[in-house]
């Protein structure tokens, strides 16, 4: 590779690193991290315990304790486990 193209390749990623880089308050981080379990659960348990829902619902913040409610109620005990650790 021409040292040139090598130079130019490396300036462009520097920069883009740089810029995808973004800053998260702890809460922030954590409350991303319940939304995230709480969508894959609603997906993983959508037979047992959201049937009545649309597959496609797009869980958010506020719904997470509802989710954590219904895994606990229906989901036998591997829900009632991640409904837990969704309430933490």
């Amino acid at each position: 590779m021409d040292g040139a193209v090598k130079q130019y390749l490396a300036e462009i990623g520097r920069r883009g690193g740089a810029k995808s880089r973004r800053r998260l308050d702890s809460e922030t981080a954590r409350n991303m991290v319940r939304i995230r379990e709480a969508r894959r659960a609603f997906s993983r348990f959508h037979a047992r315990c959201f049937w009545s829902y649309d597959p496609g619902y797009r869980i958010t913040l506020e719904d997470v304790p509802w989710v954590a409610e219904q895994l606990m109620k229906n989901g036998g005990r591997e829900g009632w486990e991640l409904g837990a650790r969704l309430c933490r």
